[in-house]
Order: C-alpha cells, then sequence, then structure tokens
C-alpha cells in the first residue's frame, strides 16, 4: 500500500507545467501545491485522524453549542440586525458617502454585537470554537514537529549529495 499514490489536482491545472529549481541530474523533484502527490496511506491517515477529531469532545460540544444558537429566536434575530447594519454600513461608505451615519450605524452595531456577546449560549459558542481551533493548531503543531525532528536527525546522518551542492 506504501507504493499506492494519489494525485491531488486542480482541474484547471492538471498537466506537468512547472519548472525544476534544482539542477540536472540532482534527482530531487520540485513541485508546485497544486501538481503534490500523496501516497494513499498518508490520506487514509489523515481521514482517520479528521474522525477521530470530529468525534472529540471538543466537537461535539461545539455541534450542541451550534445547534442551541440556531434553534435561538433572540440569537438569530440579533445576528440577522447585525448582518442588516453591515449592509448599511457598506452602503454609507461607498454609495452615499456619508461618514456620520457610517459612525451612527457603527454604534447601533456595536451595542447589538455587545447583547449578543452577553448571551451565555453564544459565549460557550465563541468558547467551543476556539477550543477546536486549539486542538486543529496542536495536531498541526505536532505533526510539523515529528517530521522536522526526524528530518533533522536525518539530514545530521547523511552528506547532500554532491551534485546538488553549489
Amino acid at each position: 500500500m506504501a507504493e499506492q499514490q494519489t494525485a491531488v489536482n486542480h482541474p484547471e491545472h492538471s498537466g506537468h507545467d512547472h519548472d525544476h529549481a534544482h539542477g540536472e541530474g540532482c534527482g530531487i523533484p520540485s513541485f508546485h501545491t497544486r501538481d503534490l502527490i500523496v501516497r494513499e496511506d498518508i490520506m487514509n491517515k489523515a481521514k482517520e485522524m479528521a474522525d477521530l477529531i470530529f468525534t472529540s469532545a471538543e466537537v461535539q460540544h461545539y455541534r450542541r453549542a451550534e445547534q442551541q444558537i440556531n434553534g435561538n429566536e433572540r440569537v438569530q434575530k440579533l445576528i440577522s440586525q447585525i448582518k442588516k447594519k453591515q449592509k448599511e454600513v457598506v452602503a454609507f461608505e461607498t454609495t452615499f458617502k456619508n461618514a456620520d451615519m457610517v459612525k451612527k450605524i457603527e454604534s447601533e452595531m456595536n451595542e447589538l454585537q455587545d447583547e449578543l456577546d452577553g448571551i451565555p449560549i453564544v459565549a460557550e459558542f465563541q468558547q467551543s470554537q476556539a477550543d477546536i481551533n486549539y486542538l486543529m493548531q496542536l495536531v498541526v503543531t505536532i505533526v510539523r514537529d515529528t517530521v522536522s525532528d526526524k528530518i533533522n536527525v536525518e539530514d545530521a546522518s547523511e552528506p547532500a549529495p554532491e551534485e546538488c551542492s553549489d
């Protein structure tokens, strides 16, 4: 399975149209992100990790809070009013060029936002978002640091090929 590979291509860039930055004979390919080839086993482990994160307590807490927010009429009304005020601000900035109205509407919008932020379920939802972001950053950091540590150890024990040096 380790030899199976899956190409990740974007429809608009299906060809191999990039230049290699390395000299001829170096043997080190250079890939543009859109042309990356990812081994199937790596993709499967990433999906497995995503499934584990999805079933985590943090994500489950977020989903419950999201459902409560979506079902709360007061919260939905405030969100709708804030969105309306945001559109009004854009209109008074761009179309009407009225700075006084912009300030007035922004003040009203801030009051609505303060009211929204004062609702306990909203604070809980925001905290659950922060918890998920922290979890995701932690996973990325662990993967990055683990790979980096292994690369540094390997680099220290193996000299670079001569034809690649300047």
